[in-house]
């Protein structure tokens, strides 16, 4: 990895859907009052992410149950990291000890949280480093730029290579592109809830990557659209997978970054990238708003 302080080329690795489907790791510690994961089984998920191709992985110091984080297995997994890996991190959010989500970092606490993901994830520069908006919901109307002008100032110093924000507005967007450039934006976006549609088509006439959260549903209690089904059925798929897919067909932007902590899963939503969707299939999602 090197330093430098000039814009990297775009985040986004080609028009290939094979290309654009990683990884989220936020399942792999386990939810903080949910199921235990196995530090072997989440390890072996993140491991196995890499060889079936995913080379984005989506990260947080933020992700992290009552005995796991997130980086801390990722470290054991994969470090030293694979060159055409792209590990992705997130600061923003504050989380107590105890997992609840009571504030937003001030421009003064970005540094540490940089350096708490550094740290953790044991390398000198990190590939990519979102400044999340907000907490579980967007606010858009909120000023951003002293926040991210102090995550621009460690990409100054070499400590980041590319900036992403997260959960944001055109507008917060715009605010952050006239600070430094933007290499990726991450926000809800997906087949059952596609008022991102328009953000989606600017980041892609900007070259800058657009990774969904919540493109299998969540937030929803299934993906049980009828039209959503068809296509399931036209393609020998599950619901999820199609999902995936109708993300990956949508625009070039957009890198899917499906989250697991079960090898089954990931098996599953891994092979979305083979599923080719038609434009019959695109128009008979394009309605679907949830």
């Amino acid at each position: 990895m090197n330093s430098s302080f000039t814009s990297p080329p775009s985040l986004i690795p080609s028009s290939s859907p094979a290309d654009r489907l990683g990884f989220g790791a936020m399942q792999l510690p386990g939810r903080w009052a949910g199921p235990v994961v196995e530090r072997a089984t989440a390890v072996a998920v993140a491991r196995r992410a890499v060889e079936l191709g995913a080379r984005h992985i989506d990260t947080a110091a933020f992700y992290f149950s009552a005995t796991e984080r997130a980086n801390d297995i990722l470290r054991e997994a994969l470090r030293p990291y694979p060159a055409d890996v792209t590990i992705a991190t997130k600061v923003g959010p504050l989380r107590t000890a105890t997992g609840e989500m009571y504030a937003e970092a001030r421009p003064e606490q970005i540094r540490g949280l940089v350096e708490e993901n550094l740290r953790q994830l044991g390398v000198d520069v990190l590939d990519l480093v979102y400044l999340r908006v907000g907490r579980l919901k967007a606010v858009g109307g909120v000023p951003i730029g002293e926040r991210f002008a102090a995550l621009a100032a460690l990409r100054e110093e070499g400590l980041v290579r590319r900036l992403g924000v997260s959960n944001v507005s055109a507008e917060q967007l715009a605010e952050a592109r006239a600070i430094a450039p933007v290499a990726a934006v991450q926000n809800r976006f997906g087949v059952l809830d596609q008022a991102d549609a328009a953000l989606v088509d600017e980041c892609a006439a900007a070259g800058i990557a657009y990774l969904p959260f919540f493109a299998l549903g969540g937030g929803h209690t299934a993906l049980a659209d009828e039209n959503l089904r068809k296509v399931a059925e036209r393609h020998g798929a599950t619901a999820h997978q199609i999902a995936l897919a109708w993300g990956l067909a949508r625009s070039p932007a957009i890198i899917q970054i499906p989250g697991t902590s079960s090898l089954a899963h990931l098996e599953e939503n891994m092979a979305a990238a083979r599923i080719a969707l038609d434009e019959d299939d695109m128009a008979l999602l394009e309605p679907v708003t949830g």
